[in-house]
């Protein structure tokens, strides 16, 4: 459980994407139990996530903007393929958040899930901050992910954006980056959030929890004692000394304060959020409305100066109807 620190990510081992020691530079890195497809998947899912959220940005169609991207995916990779089901979803359904549901060998579930909710018109989640919340997890996968920080971002993101812990947990723990033990605790973890503290959650499955308790045991031996217990009693330590620390520091606070501590300390990517209207991109759309109602007062004034303003064209021009004649009804 001591090597437990050297999972933090790349950050720990030194630069992302840098050959390991004794592999032949420029060699691609094997896929990991958190990364299963390789990196060069992954790079090449947050480049159409990213280039999806820009051009959409711009108002480009959404069908327009999947065929020029599937020309600049790297047809080595399986991506290309999935672009074409998501095309043909989108044209017939659309959406494409169906054909990723259904390719769940290539997309995790969590993709899946934030896609369908970005889609979902009954929600207020924006398709902008979806997509840059998919861009952000494949970069992180393709820079070396671990368990600890990918929870903690995608547990983030559902906080932030208020996506619903229960349906969002349950596709969280149906990700394949995530062991038994694991996919165990987020299932409690849907249970008792909003019950417990985030952090007593993320304190009480760390290695600085058992710490602590051998430290009040004063028994320089009951750490080992207790990891073991708590490892057949199906209760394996999850997180290291370093999050448990974060944790402990700030239990009873406001859960976003915790998760910001996490990412400057962790390095894993920070959750998007809604980026506030800016004043300034209503400015000209309300100034030509404005100068446009003042055009239609001066014309307005010029009539009455000429003579009076003619009434009878605001109205439509309606003819009397004849009488019936009662002599034909009879």
């Amino acid at each position: 459980m001591r090597d437990r620190g050297n999972e933090m990510g790349p950050r720990a081992r030194g630069r992302p994407g840098s050959p390991a020691d004794g592999e032949p530079h420029g060699a691609a890195p094997a896929p990991s139990p958190v990364s299963p497809l390789p990196r060069e998947e992954y790079i090449e899912q947050m480049h159409l996530f990213e280039v999806l959220g820009q051009r959409l940005r711009e108002n480009m169609p959404a069908q327009e903007i999947l065929e020029s991207v599937r020309e600049e995916i790297l047809t080595t990779t399986k991506l290309p393929m999935a672009v074409d089901f998501m095309l043909a979803e989108l044209r017939h359904l659309g959406g494409f958040s169906t054909a990723m549901d259904r390719l769940r060998h290539y997309f995790t579930p969590f993709q899946c899930f934030v896609m369908a909710e970005a889609e979902n018109d009954r929600q207020r989640f924006d398709l902008r901050i979806g997509l840059e919340v998919l861009a952000r997890e494949a970069r992180y996968r393709a820079e070396g992910a671990t368990r600890q920080g990918l929870f903690l971002f995608q547990l983030e993101v559902l906080s932030r954006n208020r996506m619903g812990y229960d349906r969002g947990l349950e596709a969280v723990a149906g990700d394949p980056a995530y062991d038994e033990a694991w996919r165990n605790w987020i299932f409690t973890v849907r249970r008792q959030i909003g019950i417990i503290d985030v952090a007593d959650l993320v304190f009480v499955r760390s290695e600085f929890y058992h710490e602590r308790k051998a430290a009040e045991a004063r028994d320089s031996g009951a750490i080992g004692r207790l990891i073991a217990e708590a490892t057949e009693q199906g209760f394996p330590p999850l997180f290291g000394r370093q999050e448990g620390r974060i944790a402990w520091a700030n239990r009873h606070k406001d859960p976003l304060l915790l998760f910001a501590a996490l990412h400057r300390q962790l390095g894993y990517p920070e959750a998007p959020r809604p980026e506030p209207a800016n004043p300034e991109e209503r400015l000209l759309p309300t100034l030509a409305r404005r100068v446009e109602q003042l055009e239609a007062r001066l014309k307005l004034v010029e009539e009455e100066q000429r003579g009076g303003i003619q009434l009878e064209r605001f109205y439509a021009a309606q003819q009397p109807k004849p009488p019936k004649d009662l002599g034909d009804s009879q």
